[in-house]
């Protein structure tokens, strides 16, 4: 994974972090290309070796976000769409794992080589499992799950610079066609599971076809 250096991502980083009272919020915008180097297809051969074409993932954060539907639909509205995105894959094989509740390995690679590039080196995450990792319904629904927490803790500076965010992704990745995938640790990962964590959000929006992803992380401690 290569890190693509972006002065408007980290600007809008550094503009969505803050600290509120006893309460420090950290987040981070970036982008990462695909393309592999020999370096990564030789750990891609060691994280693929003896896995599975396809992997289970976690239900998506979007089922946990029915309280904070997206704008002009109510909740029984919103759960209803997420429900038919999530289950709309056709199951043409008993106990075949539904195209939205997976992902292929060379997708789940990626993901976990861009928490490692983000976060070396003070932690790794190649042991991460697929089921730590969710697909998520659409844009709509992450857009939405982001803005109501930003919202919460940033109030209105969120939304002075929510129009600027997007727009600085859109350029990086197709928000209307990129997969999105979330990340949701379990409590032996790091650094999500350090003393004093209060909560987490992390996304990443997979353009496939420009091989690229753009990561979104915000946690607050």
């Amino acid at each position: 994974m290569k890190y693509l250096q972006n002065s408007q991502l980290e600007y809008l980083s550094n503009a969505l972090c803050a600290e509120t009272g006893d309460v420090d919020v950290q987040c981070k915008l970036e982008s990462y290309s695909c393309k592999m180097t020999s370096d990564d297809k030789r750990q891609y051969k060691v994280h693929s070796h003896d896995a599975a074409e396809f992997q289970a993932l976690s239900p998506p954060q979007a089922f946990n976000q029915a309280s904070s539907p997206v704008e002009g639909s109510g909740p029984a509205s919103f759960m209803r769409s997420v429900s038919e995105a999530y289950n709309s894959s056709s199951l043409p094989v008993p106990g075949m794992i539904p195209f939205s509740q997976s992902c292929d390995v060379r997708t789940l690679y990626f993901l976990i080589s861009t928490l490692n590039a983000s976060f070396q080196p003070d932690y790794d995450f190649s042991n991460a499992k697929s089921h730590e990792f969710s697909r998520e319904p659409s844009y709509a629904f992450v857009a939405s799950a982001i803005r109501t927490t930003m919202t919460r803790i940033r109030g209105d500076h969120f939304g002075s610079v929510e129009s600027a965010m997007w727009k600085a992704v859109g350029e990086q990745v197709d928000l209307e066609k990129c997969e999105i995938y979330s990340y949701n640790p379990d409590l032996q990962s790091d650094p999500y599971s350090e003393e004093g964590n209060l909560w987490s959000l992390n996304y990443f929006f997979f353009d496939t076809k420009r091989k690229r992803i753009v990561f979104f992380s915000c946690r607050a401690t």
